[in-house]
């Protein structure tokens, strides 16, 4: 497949291209960096990378900013970063995927575990990861022609947590990370939000990574009604989200 990678030249989407590379044509864009450019905030400049790029089977997004601060300091813009390149930016790049896409293709975007999982802080980055995973599983059900559209969901990352001094015990590396994009890029599932790492919730731990560690031990569980809100589970292995179990085997 020609897979399309944006935020190709970051932490998680280097090793998303790593893990895609050997099996893939892989087509690298970036704010900055990449073969192609591309700004999420701007719809035109999504539509032009389509355009540059040609034909493509998949598109994976591993980019979008968003601020964090304090709640009583943010301002307007705190929020409008992350709604405007984070949220609407990967919905917009996901109306563009689904008009040249080919039938069966795959949209998988970036959102995250504040999604659901709260610390001070990070306000801003937990109202836009929720957008996504809502999006996801409310859009999945009008893409046209059986185009898959996912998202992965991860926490901490090893890397960034290493660059930033802090605690590793906690982290995920990307390259564990990037098997959850593999996963949907390849498999079946749609309207599936893919959590992976670890988050500290009411002074516990809880982990999902070893689901994805192995691409290839991975096996889709019984599908939940598709209107089901999946609970959380506090188990290492199996998490339920999004209408589907995901477990290692």
């Amino acid at each position: 497949m020609k897979v399309l990678v944006i935020g190709a030249t970051g932490t998680i989407g280097k090793a998303v291209v790593n893990a895609l590379v050997a099996r893939h044509q892989v087509v690298s864009a970036g704010h900055r960096q990449g073969e192609f450019r591309v700004d999420l905030a701007e719809l035109a400049s999504i539509e032009n990378l389509f355009g540059s790029v040609g034909h493509v089977d998949a598109v994976v997004s591993a980019a979008g900013a968003a601020r964090s601060g304090p709640f009583a300091d943010l301002t307007d813009q705190d929020f409008r970063v992350g709604l405007l390149n984070k949220l609407l930016g990967q919905i917009n790049l996901t109306r563009v995927a689904a008009k040249v896409l080919p039938s069966g293709g795959s949209v998988t975007l970036a959102a995250g575990l504040a999604s659901r999982h709260f610390a001070p802080g990070i306000v801003p980055v937990c109202v836009v990861n929720a957008g996504l995973e809502a999006f996801v599983q409310g859009a999945r059900l009008e893409m046209p022609r059986g185009i898959r559209l996912n998202a992965v969901s991860p926490g901490w990352v090893l890397e960034t947590r290493l660059a930033f001094g802090m605690d590793s015990s906690a982290g995920t590396p990307a390259a564990e990370l990037a098997l959850a994009y593999v996963r949907s890029v390849e498999g079946t599932e749609t309207g599936t939000v893919f959590d992976v790492g670890r988050f500290r919730s009411c002074g516990s731990v809880w982990t999902n990574h070893h689901a994805i560690r192995r691409n290839r031990s991975l096996r889709l569980g019984q599908r939940a009604r598709s209107d089901a809100v999946c609970p959380i589970r506090r188990h290492p292995r199996v998490r339920r989200h999004g209408g589907a179990c995901i477990s290692e085997t």
